[in-house]
């Protein structure tokens, strides 16, 4: 990746990663797509490599990650999707060419169109997102507790409970704040 870009938050749910590409929504936002090579970088790392990518494009993108953030978040408090959100989802979804594969290590990939198109690997996040919000896979949607972030993810732990997007982010940074606080209140057990 290239240095003077904030790092990806990678997961294990493509359509949640996509929207982790702003983070800290309700704080200091954090872009990590901020131009085109980017969201090609972003592509590459996912399984989803393009020729290229047009600024339209990745104003597409980020409208597709809006859209799953918005549709995603109502989801996760079980409120009425977004009619606006759903037209953009089903939209990239219909428009992306690109086909699932089987490897010999017996897992799915995706092959995008022969001229590699973004708009063929916004249609795979955006089916990716049409199977999470729809219950379609064993998890839930919720929001992260971090109350800078909110950032909509899915949880697959056993209990469904989880409370953070990333731990090794939003986790942290709340155990920390949590920490420094008892600190300050009980002075004398940091002797």
């Amino acid at each position: 990746m290239r240095g003077e870009f904030p790092d990806f938050r990678l997961g294990s749910v493509l359509a949640t990663s996509f929207t982790g590409t702003l983070s800290e929504r309700h704080g200091n936002a954090v872009e990590r797509i901020p131009t085109p090579h980017r969201l090609v970088d972003w592509l590459v790392v996912n399984g989803l490599a393009v020729d290229s990518c047009t600024t339209a494009q990745l104003e597409l993108a980020r409208e597709l990650r809006e859209s799953i953030h918005a549709a995603a978040t109502a989801a996760a408090i079980q409120g009425p999707l977004p009619a606006p959100a759903v037209q953009v989802i089903n939209d990239r979804s219909a428009q992306g060419r690109a086909a699932a594969i089987l490897t010999p290590e017996g897992e799915r990939r995706w092959r995008l169109s022969s001229a590699s198109r973004v708009e063929d690997a916004l249609g795979v996040i955006a089916a990716d997102a049409i199977s999470i919000i729809a219950g379609e896979r064993d998890g839930k949607l919720a929001l992260c507790a971090s109350p800078t972030c909110k950032a909509a993810f899915f949880d697959t732990s056993q209990s469904r409970t989880r409370k953070w997007c990333d731990m090794n982010t939003c986790g942290n940074r709340q155990k920390k704040a949590r920490f420094i606080a008892k600190q300050r209140k009980n002075p004398a057990s940091a002797e």
